[in-house]
């Protein structure tokens, strides 16, 4: 089973998700599962960067007591008040993916906590209870092995069990056979044990010296999750510097370059056809989709030819690709060597696609058109590199804040010609107010430099609405870079814009917080500074 592709219900960021009163961890660990459908492998890999750094061990405890904590919301069009654990509260792929990582880590957790967990996941009433996230917690306490009978039940629904053997039919038909798992017959078992204890059974084969002993119970995780393993092992033997705890929580953008500079060449979607050759030894695209890239290859030459019009049918097939597949595709295509004239008309062209692209496909191809474009800036970008971009994130906001914004400040090459495109892209009218609240969300996770006070600087000047909570976090990050800016111009120009545009949300706390980083400044704006805080003044 496999978490739905959707976008995250609740993209802008902690402030206002239902994890907002956890500690920092416990809030990066969910930010991490909410961040799509591979949430569960970004949290095994939050949870060893965080054991890797050699602080105290993750307080499981206190976060499963702090999911099954109820409080009251309303419920219902008739709104009324009911207790809610937060587990239940929280959105539908963070459960999931939650639960697929309980499933992985669960021999180090509480049993207490764990079961209290379960209890509630098994016993949700609401109108329409995640059936899939009821699998999850099935399968757990069959692991947990806490007296769950497994004779003859399935944690599937009558119509995934029809859809699985439909499946294993037709990966049948291809030569071994495949069927689900059936109750075994208790004659059948007789005879198996009778095989077992006499070697000379008819039919019976002595294992050869060659073979290795079962391993005792325990030594092996249930397949389900050795594939998580794997990965994780994979990862281990990489010599790169770890990524930071909000990349791996935020994940950069769904798909993240694995531990290594911006700059360098891209793990996913690579744009030469070194890139494919390496993609197609693991992957193949498929016949009906393979067939129509020579003809997507041509549209792409012609581009450059000044060709305009109607989306050409062969753009369905983006649809029909899986997010390994549209790397693939991707890789063919060469999207990097596109004119800045054929970015533009080929971004016209997906945003009229019906319907829309998935989150997963939209997020690589952001990466394949933009990224390592951005990047390799040395002048100001184009007039139409900055429309094409600009119009992509009208449609496709989430997937550019995380693919672009996040990697892009935080590229030791990015210099002012990649600054000036993100303010451009701050500065744009057709940024939505709830856009503009994901970038800033994005940008407040970010360690910040000089150019991000520059790019934070023009996001603000839009009067950005943002809750309470979310301006607090900004106006702490605010005065925490204060003693460290006292130089920065940039830095000066940002705090004037904040406490003259968002004078009336700042309180005498904030104010007073501002005033003590502001007394180290040395800029030619010192004085305007002072004359912004005395009008902050009671």
């Amino acid at each position: 089973m496999a978490a739905s592709e959707a976008a995250p219900a609740l993209p802008e960021g902690s402030g206002s998700a239902p994890w907002a009163q956890l500690d920092a961890p416990a809030r990066l660990l969910l930010q991490a599962l909410q961040a799509g459908p591979d949430g569960a492998r970004r949290g095994l890999g939050l949870l060893r960067a965080l054991g890797s750094r050699g602080g105290e061990p993750f307080g499981w405890g206190h976060v499963l007591e702090a999911l099954c904590q109820a409080e009251p919301v309303v419920e219902g069009p008739d709104c009324r008040l009911e207790l809610k654990p937060l587990l239940l509260r929280l959105p539908q792929l963070c459960q999931r993916n939650l639960m697929s990582l309980l499933m992985a880590v669960w021999p180090s957790l509480p049993e207490s906590g764990l079961l209290s967990v379960l209890q509630i996941a098994q016993q949700d009433q609401s109108p329409d209870p995640d059936t899939w996230l009821r699998a999850l917690g099935e399968l757990l306490r069959r692991d947990l092995d806490i007296g769950v009978s497994t004779a003859g039940a399935s944690p599937l629904s009558k119509s995934c069990q029809r859809q699985l053997q439909g499946l294993c039919r037709q990966l049948g038909q291809g030569g071994r056979r495949l069927k689900l798992l059936q109750t075994p017959d208790p004659g059948e078992e007789e005879k198996e044990d009778k095989e077992d204890e006499d070697p000379h059974w008819p039919g019976k084969r002595r294992k050869g010296p060659e073979e290795e002993p079962a391993r005792p119970e325990g030594e092996r995780a249930p397949k389900r999750f050795r594939y998580l393993e794997r990965e994780e092992e994979g990862h281990k033997e990489e010599k790169h510097e770890p990524e930071s705890l909000e990349s791996l929580a935020d994940g950069g953008g769904t798909l993240p370059i694995k531990n290594q500079p911006v700059q360098a060449e891209p793990s996913v979607a690579g744009q030469s056809l070194e890139d494919a050759k390496g993609l197609a030894e693991n992957l193949e695209l498929p016949k009906a989709i393979q067939d129509q890239v020579p003809r997507l290859q041509q549209l792409l030459k012609t581009f450059g030819e000044g060709l305009e019009g109607v989306p050409p049918v062969e753009l369905q097939l983006l649809h029909e690709c899986s997010p390994s597949q549209m790397e693939l595709l991707c890789a063919q295509l060469q999207l990097l060597q596109l004119s800045d004239t054929a970015l533009l008309q080929f971004c016209t062209w997906l945003l009229s696609l019906s319907p829309d692209l998935s989150l997963s496909n939209a997020t690589i191809l952001t990466k394949s058109l933009f990224l390592r474009r951005i990047l390799s800036l040395t002048s100001s970008a184009s007039r139409l590199l900055v429309t094409a971009l600009t119009s992509f994130c009208a449609k496709y906001a989430y997937p550019v804040c995380r693919t672009l914004l996040g990697p892009v400040l935080q590229a030791p090459g990015t210099g002012p010609a990649q600054t000036e495109l993100l303010c451009c892209l701050m500065k744009d009218e057709a940024l939505e107010p709830d856009t503009q609240v994901l970038m800033l969300g994005q940008i407040l996770e970010l360690p910040w430099k000089e150019k991000t006070f520059l790019v934070l600087q023009s996001l603000l000047e839009r009067q950005v609405e943002m809750t309470p909570e979310k301006f607090s976090v900004l106006i702490e990050k605010l005065c925490k870079e204060g003693p460290a800016a006292a130089t920065s111009v940039a830095y000066a120009k940002l705090m004037l814009t904040v406490m003259t545009k968002y004078q009336a949300n700042i309180t005498e706390i904030q104010r007073l917080g501002l005033a003590t980083a502001l007394e180290l400044n040395t800029t030619f704006l010192r004085k305007s500074l002072q004359a912004a805080l005395r009008r902050l003044a009671p």
